[in-house]
């Protein structure tokens, strides 16, 4: 992030830029700084967009190729191609020796730094990685915006905050622009301010639920799942939610058990560290053979869905009564 602010600072521009990893907000956010930093606002001649998996490399190479209209550059903006992943053969070739008035800027959230296009970009040009960021960073951040709204917020209660919205700065900002709706006229975020108003993600509630599992609360996880399926999500994503979880889970048990630290072990699962302790606290309450039955127990549902001999609402259910006995 330091380099590409740098290079808008300076007006020294590479020819290609790569933006990539988990956090779609900043990819997003850096992608319309090069926007503007690159191209001259409302031109449209001289300005591409291509976005999906079907994008012809062919097509971007002609336009790469036509020189611009009454402009210094051509500047081609693609998104989520996949061609960093596989077919990206072409399009490495041609970046090898591309235009000199040709620009280009690809935004993805998965990459493969062996393939051909990959290496073509650290060459040419600079590849730019947006992980999620810890918790700590987002508290920062957090409170940052709220105080540009003379707002305040607690270190518990930004806490409490992070707890419901998770790492996803995209949704941590809208849900920061309801609670300074609620909170206009007054100087101070409460907590009670959060639990009025924030929406608990609902990887939130599968961990939840799983706690409550393990606390031998099943009236607890019923209801959690209940709220859930109030909040419309089909009961199938929430069977892939808690397998999910669980596979998580063992996971990192496993890890533990090889005597790795948190940080590296959040490394290897791709989730923040603080995340990651989370996720330790939890593992610690089941033995591995439980969390090993629970995945099968979550396969055994899906069959029993698809091959009709129980509604989706109720293999769910049943499988929360009977899962995960630590």
């Amino acid at each position: 992030m330091k380099q590409i602010n740098e290079d808008i600072r300076q007006q020294h521009f590479r020819q290609v830029y790569l933006l990539y990893g988990q956090e779609r907000y900043l990819r997003r956010q850096y992608r319309d700084k090069l926007q503007k930093a690159l191209c001259q606002e409302g031109d449209t001649m001289n300005t591409h967009f291509f976005e999906g998996k079907d994008v012809s490399v062919e097509e971007i190479v002609d336009l790469a190729e036509t020189l611009p209209f009454f402009a210094d550059r051509r500047t081609i903006f693609i998104t989520d191609s996949g061609l960093f992943k596989s077919g990206g053969e072409k399009m490495a070739e041609y970046l090898s020796n591309p235009s000199e008035s040709a620009y280009f800027v690809f935004t993805e959230s998965e990459v493969d730094k062996r393939s051909k296009l990959y290496k073509a970009v650290q060459s040419k040009g600079y590849a730019a990685e947006f992980a999620e960021q810890d918790e700590r960073t987002l508290a920062r951040w957090a409170a940052g915006i709220l105080g540009r709204e003379n707002l305040r917020i607690t270190e518990n209660t930004v806490q409490l905050f992070l707890g419901k919205t998770g790492t996803d700065m995209e949704n941590i900002q809208m849900e920061l622009e309801k609670l300074i709706c609620y909170c206009m006229g007054r100087e101070v975020v409460t907590e009670e301010d959060v639990e009025a108003v924030c929406t608990v993600r609902i990887s939130n509630h599968i961990f939840d639920m799983i706690n409550a599992i393990a606390a031998g609360q099943q009236r607890q996880a019923l209801e959690l799942y209940y709220d859930l399926l109030a909040l419309k999500e089909p009961p199938m994503r929430i069977l892939f939610l808690i397998a999910r979880q669980c596979n998580m889970l063992l996971q990192v048990k496993e890890l533990a058990a090889k005597g790795f630290d948190s940080r590296t072990i959040a490394s290897k699962i791709g989730v923040p560290p603080f995340v990651a302790g989370k996720y330790l606290g939890q593992a610690a309450k089941f033995r591995p053979a439980a969390l090993r039955g629970a995945v099968e127990k979550c396969v055994e549902a899906e069959e029993a869905v698809k091959t009709g001999r129980l509604n989706d609402r109720m293999s769910v259910e049943i499988l929360i009564l009977s899962v995960l006995q630590p």
